[in-house]
């Protein structure tokens, strides 16, 4: 991604460059304004831009002779916007196609799992999100956090040189992971998003589906911000937005085929009992989660509850991206227990079984009873359970317990 003159590294890069390797078709997804099209670019010798209506025009005209006279690699920029051009790639594919000839790039989760639609196994997608701290520092050590938490190794005990502190963890947040609007002032910044609201809920959403009440979507939208890195009631939801139950439904599912919110499953084994199945609900961008229900830094520092969730919406969105790329994968989820008794923001589990559990504080400085809910845990799972870290704002990492660690925010990137 260009931030000033230079391209700033994406994680994304490596995979992708790997896969045009060995592959002929591959799509990447994300929401729209992370950076897609510039990073796709470095790649291609021509492009289709299908967003411009006479590019769409031709390529809806004659896919497959305005497909094969693109010298290659070739960019279909926003693929979405011409559905057709999916059959065009599959038939160019079958035909022999040889690695690194198609990159598509869409803002819309829609139809990659329909086993009816024409790209699959023939194009492969690659989720490609905000920018997180880690690739704008350039930090190389970043790409490897999440192989860190799960290491046999115990993390070394010390302090960060320079580490941001509570006040810089919040303007992070605010600021988001959005390329265009880093460089922003607070005021241009906010004129940003509201714009991408608009744009999101009267005219991105209708390469989906016929939405009634743009008003409405923005209404839940907000709504969702309101409790991101939270379980809320789907009544509570649908009673701020003014809309019905299932309406609602449809529109998460839109929101979600856009990427702009993420419904955490809820992590579950015959070990425990009594657990919420609830899905937890987050903004993926936390700029736009701050912006949405007007979050400045000076309000979200008097404000325990705002400050608490947009930490865990921002700490997520740094890890987001290396949980997607993990290969063998690691998937993620959240645990309660039904009285709400016991809470873990998030549960990770690798592909062999094994879990490291995450809290997320808002403190600069942590204790064994701010891990209770990891030692109790641990108990419950026994070997299962690989690591349990707090993670928090201030400087340094130390034991807690048996398996389980404090560790600086900062540490998934330094």
């Amino acid at each position: 991604m260009a931030f000033g003159d230079a391209y700033i590294r994406r994680y994304v890069d490596h995979a992708l460059d790997r896969l045009l390797t060995e592959l002929p078709a591959v799509m990447l997804t994300g929401p729209r304004g992370c950076g897609k099209t510039t990073t796709a670019m470095r790649r291609a010798t021509s492009v289709m831009r299908l967003d411009r209506p006479e590019e769409a025009g031709a390529f809806r005209a004659a896919p497959d002779a305005i497909l094969a006279a693109q010298p290659t690699p070739v960019l279909i920029d926003e693929w979405q916007a011409v559905p057709e051009c999916m059959g065009a790639v599959k038939r160019a594919v079958d035909a022999g196609a040889g690695p690194g000839r198609f990159l598509l790039t869409g803002s819309v989760r829609a139809r990659l799992d329909s086993a009816g639609w024409p790209g699959t196994g023939r194009v492969v997608p690659l989720a490609m999100y905000g920018l997180t701290v880690g690739e704008l520092e350039n930090r190389e050590v970043a790409a490897g956090a999440l192989d860190r938490l799960f290491e046999d190794d115990d993390p070394v005990v010390g302090t960060l040189e320079a580490a941001p502190d509570l006040v810089d963890y919040v303007d992070l947040a605010v600021r988001g992971g959005f390329p265009d609007a880093l460089g922003l002032s607070d005021f241009a910044r906010s004129n940003w998003y509201e714009g991408y609201v608009e744009q999101l809920v009267r005219h991105d959403v209708s390469d989906l589906a016929e939405v009634r009440s743009p008003a409405g979507m923005a209404a839940l939208l907000r709504a969702v911000a309101l409790n991101t890195a939270g379980l809320p009631a789907i009544d509570t939801l649908t009673a701020a937005a003014g809309i019905d139950a299932r309406t609602a439904k449809g529109y998460f599912d839109l929101l979600e085929d856009l990427r702009i919110i993420e419904r955490i499953p809820a992590w579950t084994t015959n070990r425990l009992k009594r657990m919420v199945k609830t899905p937890k609900y987050y903004i993926l961008d936390p700029g736009l989660a701050a912006h949405l229900v007007g979050d400045t830094r000076a309000g979200v520092l008097k404000n325990d509850d705002r400050l608490g969730r947009l930490i865990d919406t921002f700490v997520l969105a740094q890890l987001r991206p290396l949980l997607r790329l993990s290969a063998p994968s690691v998937t993620s989820h959240h645990l309660r227990e039904g009285s709400g008794s016991r809470e873990i923001d998030l549960v990770l589990e690798s592909a062999s079984g094994q879990i490291v559990a995450v809290e997320i504080k808002a403190a600069g400085a942590v204790e064994r009873r701010d891990a209770r809910h990891l030692v109790w845990l641990h108990e419950q799972l026994g070997s299962t359970f690989h690591r349990g870290v707090v993670l928090h704002t201030g400087t340094t990492t130390y034991p807690l317990a048996e398996r389980i660690w404090a560790m600086p925010i900062a540490a998934l990137w330094r």
